[in-house]
């Protein structure tokens, strides 16, 4: 049975709140803006963070005047609000489930969804909700760790999946198999950190 809840989510990233930004900021910087370029939103597209934790996308936002960002931890979203005062930039934080997202339909131009998909408990209903609240034409930028489309993982890496969903995020979900049950197109997915574990992957409806 996996620990990966939305409870133990919000738990555990409540914990690792402290050190949180020291990890996924140092690490991640250049792939967050690169991101944030290969999205090619406009600055007043509305855009949706999905799964924004404490801002760290914020500082490559600057000068976009219709932000939205959810997180499931009310510790992050604190610190996400913070960050964007600071930065004096307008973002309607919210604490949300990203598997039921409390939007119209159509809503959003552009969802940015960093560090996500490997740790939501369900990764299909997330990209499906991701998919009702874009508007057509709309694009999504994806940043996080995927096995390569076809490849199954190893005896190993299956039992090392079940310590690292419990402590972090799955290392063993395909962004393939995810949009699969989705009219999304995948046009464009790159190699990013640790020698392309991690991938840079756009999306359009």
């Amino acid at each position: 049975m996996s620990l990966n809840t939305n409870t133990w989510n919000r738990l555990r990233y409540t914990l690792y709140l402290p050190i949180y930004d020291l990890i996924a900021d140092r690490i991640f910087r250049k792939y967050r803006k690169r991101s944030v370029e290969l999205l090619k939103a406009k600055p007043d597209d509305s855009i949706l963070l999905l799964g924004a934790g404490t801002g760290l996308d914020l500082p490559y936002l600057q000068g976009y005047i219709n932000l939205t960002a959810i997180d499931i931890t009310p510790g992050m979203i604190t610190k996400l609000q913070q960050r964007a005062e600071k930065l004096k930039i307008p973002v309607d934080a919210r604490v949300m489930n990203g598997q039921q997202l409390e939007f119209e339909d159509n809503s959003f131009d552009a969802i940015v969804a960093h560090l996500i998909l490997a740790v939501i408990p369900d990764p299909l209903t997330c990209i499906k909700e991701v998919e009702r609240v874009l508007k057509p034409g709309g694009t999504v930028i994806v940043f996080d760790k995927f096995l390569p489309d076809g490849q199954r993982p190893t005896i190993v890496r299956r039992l090392f999946n079940q310590i690292a969903n419990t402590l972090f995020s799955d290392i063993n979900r395909s962004i393939g198999a995810i949009v699969s049950d989705t009219n999304l197109t995948i046009e464009l997915n790159e190699p990013a950190a640790l020698n392309g574990t991690f991938r840079l992957v756009r999306l359009r409806k």
